[in-house]
C-alpha cells in the first residue's frame, strides 16, 4: 500500500521520469548560468535557484512534470535591484516574493488564470517561443562579435545533427529520450573528432558547494521594505503569470489538469526557500517543461531528479558538464522552439475576428520586446476585454410588436452594460412612440450599474413628454437597484416571476 501511494504521488513511470529528469538537468545548466549573468549575479546564484526552486515545486507544486528554476523573466526584473543595492537585497526580495505568492495561493486566486482568453494564451506561447529562439541566436556572438567562418560552420553542423537525432530517433526507438541521446552523442562526437567549438565551460565554471542557509544581510526595517517591495511584488506577479500559463500549456500537452492554487503556493514556498539559500528566484520554465514532457516526464520524480542531478553536477561532475558543446544545447532548444510555437495560429488569419489576431500578435510582440510576461498578458487581457465589449455592444437589438391595447412592446435581445448603453438609447424614439411603452428583458441581461442608468435615462426621456415606460422581466437585482437608487427617475417595473441567478449553491 505504501509503495502504491508513493508510486501514485511521485511517478507512474519511474524509468521515463528519471531519464527525462537527467535530460532536463543538462539543459538547465546553460540557461541558469545565462540568466544569472543577465541579472548581474554569480552563475552559482542562478544554479542554486534552479536546484532549490525545481526541487520544492516538484514536491509540493500543483503541476507534476512541470519544471521550474531561474528564468529570464525574473532576471530582467531584478537587474536594477542588484546593480543599485546589491545581492543581499535581492535575497530579501526573493523571500518576500515567496510570501506574496503563498498568500495568492491561500486566497485561491490561481483559478482566475483560467479566465485568460485563448488569443492571449496563443500570444504568450508564441512570444515565449520567439524569446527562446532569440536567446539561441545570441549564442552565435562571442564578446559582442558574430561567429564566422569555420567555427560557424562547425556550430551549424552540430546544431543540425542534434536536431536530426531528436527528430528521427523516435521512429526507431522510444526506449531512451531522444533529447538525452542527442546531448550525449553530440558531446561525445565533438570530443572524439576534436572539434573546436564553444562549450558550457566557456561561459562560466559551474563548480560549487552545497547551497548554505543564509538569512539576507539587510536591515529589517521600513526602509528596506520600501526598497524591496516593488521588486518583490513584480517578481511575484511575473512568476505566477508565467508559471500558471505554463501550467495550462502542460495541461494541454499531457491532457491532464494541474492545480493553479497549489502551484501558486508551491512557487511561493520555492522562492522563499531559495531566497534563504542564496538563489536569485524564479518560476516555471516553458522550454525545460516541454523538454521534460517530450522526453516522457510526467510525474513529480522527473523534476526531483532534474534538481538533484543539477546539484550533483555542481558538486562532483562540473568538469564533465562543462565539456558539453553549446551548439548541442542550441539544437535542443531549437527543437523546443519548433514544438512550442503554435503553428496553427498562421492558419487562423481570416478565420477568426481581427481583434483576436491583433491581441495575439500584441502579446507576442510585447513578450519579445520587453521580456515582461506580466505586462504582455495584462495588456492582452485588456485588449480581449475591450474586443468582447465592442462585439457585445453591437449585438443588442429588439423585436417590435403591439399588445391588445395597441401599445408598442420592444423585446430586447443581447446584453446591456457600459459598452452598449449608448446603442441602447439610440434604439428608441420617444416622440414617435405610443403613450405606454413596454420593454421586455426576458431575452436580455442588464449587467452593471451603467445598464441601470441607461434604463433610467430612457425612462426620463419618455417622462419628459408625458409618456410612461414599463419594464418587464428585469432581474430581481436590477429591480432592487432601480427602487433604491437615489436621484433616479421612477420606472414602472412590472411584477414578474422570480428568476434566480445560478450560483455555487444552485450549481
Amino acid at each position: 500500500m505504501l509503495f502504491s501511494l508513493i508510486n501514485k504521488y511521485i511517478s507512474i513511470n519511474p524509468k521515463n521520469d528519471i531519464l527525462s529528469g537527467l535530460t532536463v538537468a543538462l539543459a538547465l545548466v546553460p540557461e541558469a548560468v545565462a540568466f544569472a549573468l543577465l541579472a548581474g549575479v554569480s552563475p552559482l546564484v542562478g544554479l542554486y535557484a534552479a536546484f532549490t526552486i525545481g526541487l520544492v515545486t516538484s514536491i509540493i507544486g500543483g503541476r507534476p512534470g512541470m519544471i521550474s528554476g531561474a528564468t529570464g523573466a525574473i532576471a530582467v526584473v531584478i537587474g536594477t535591484l542588484v546593480a543599485v543595492h546589491g545581492v543581499e537585497y535581492l535575497f530579501a526580495a526573493v523571500v518576500l516574493t515567496g510570501v506574496f505568492q503563498i498568500i495568492f495561493g491561500v486566497l485561491k486566486l490561481g483559478k482566475f488564470i483560467r479566465l485568460v482568453p485563448h488569443p492571449v494564451f496563443l500570444g504568450f506561447v508564441n512570444g515565449i517561443a520567439m524569446v527562446i529562439f532569440i536567446g539561441q541566436v545570441k549564442q552565435f556572438k562571442v564578446d559582442g562579435t558574430w561567429i564566422t567562418g569555420e567555427p560557424l560552420m562547425i556550430m551549424l553542423a552540430i546544431i543540425v545533427a542534434t536536431m536530426a537525432i531528436i527528430q528521427f530517433l523516435p521512429r526507431f526507438t522510444k526506449a531512451i529520450p531522444e533529447i538525452l541521446v542527442a546531448v550525449i552523442v553530440g558531446s561525445l562526437a565533438v570530443i572524439w573528432l576534436g572539434l573546436d567549438t564553444r562549450t558550457v565551460g566557456d561561459i562560466a565554471s559551474i563548480k560549487g558547494g552545497f547551497p548554505a542557509f543564509h538569512i539576507p544581510d539587510v536591515a529589517f526595517n521600513l526602509d528596506t521594505l520600501k526598497i524591496i517591495f516593488p521588486y518583490a511584488l513584480t517578481m511575484a506577479l511575473v512568476g505566477l503569470i508565467e508559471s500558471l500559463l505554463t501550467l495550462n500549456l502542460i495541461d494541454d500537452l499531457t491532457e491532464t489538469t494541474g492545480q493553479p492554487n497549489r502551484e501558486s503556493i508551491g512557487q511561493g514556498a520555492a522562492n522563499l526557500v531559495t531566497g534563504l539559500f542564496g538563489g536569485m528566484g524564479g518560476c516555471a520554465m516553458v522550454g525545460q517543461s516541454i523538454i521534460n514532457v517530450k522526453s516522457g516526464g510526467r510525474g513529480r520524480l522527473s523534476g526531483i531528479v532534474a534538481s538533484v542531478a543539477l546539484l550533483l553536477f555542481i558538486l562532483y561532475l562540473s568538469e564533465y558538464i562543462e565539456m558539453i558543446p553549446i551548439a548541442v544545447l542550441i539544437g535542443v532548444m531549437m527543437m523546443v522552439v519548433i514544438g512550442t510555437f503554435e503553428w496553427c495560429t498562421i492558419r487562423l488569419f481570416g478565420k477568426v475576428p481581427t481583434l483576436d489576431i491583433i491581441t495575439g500578435i500584441s502579446v507576442a510582440a510585447i513578450t519579445i520586446l520587453t521580456d515582461n510576461l506580466a505586462l504582455a498578458v495584462i495588456i492582452g487581457v485588456i485588449l480581449s476585454a475591450l474586443s468582447f465589449a465592442w462585439e457585445s455592444a453591437s449585438k443588442i437589438h429588439y423585436e417590435k410588436e403591439q399588445n391588445e391595447n395597441a401599445d408598442n412592446v420592444y423585446k430586447i435581445y443581447g446584453t446591456l452594460f457600459f459598452a452598449s448603453k449608448e446603442h441602447f438609447q439610440e434604439l428608441f424614439n420617444p416622440k414617435e412612440d405610443t403613450d405606454n411603452v413596454y420593454i421586455d428583458f426576458a431575452n436580455a441581461r442588464a449587467l452593471d450599474h451603467s445598464a441601470i442608468q441607461a434604463i433610467d435615462k430612457l425612462a426620463e426621456r419618455y417622462k419628459r413628454i408625458g409618456k410612461t415606460l414599463h419594464i418587464q422581466h428585469l432581474s430581481a437585482e436590477c429591480r432592487l437597484l432601480l427602487k433604491t437608487a437615489k436621484n433616479l427617475v421612477e420606472v414602472n417595473v412590472l411584477e414578474d416571476p422570480t428568476y434566480h441567478v445560478a450560483d455555487d449553491k444552485l450549481a
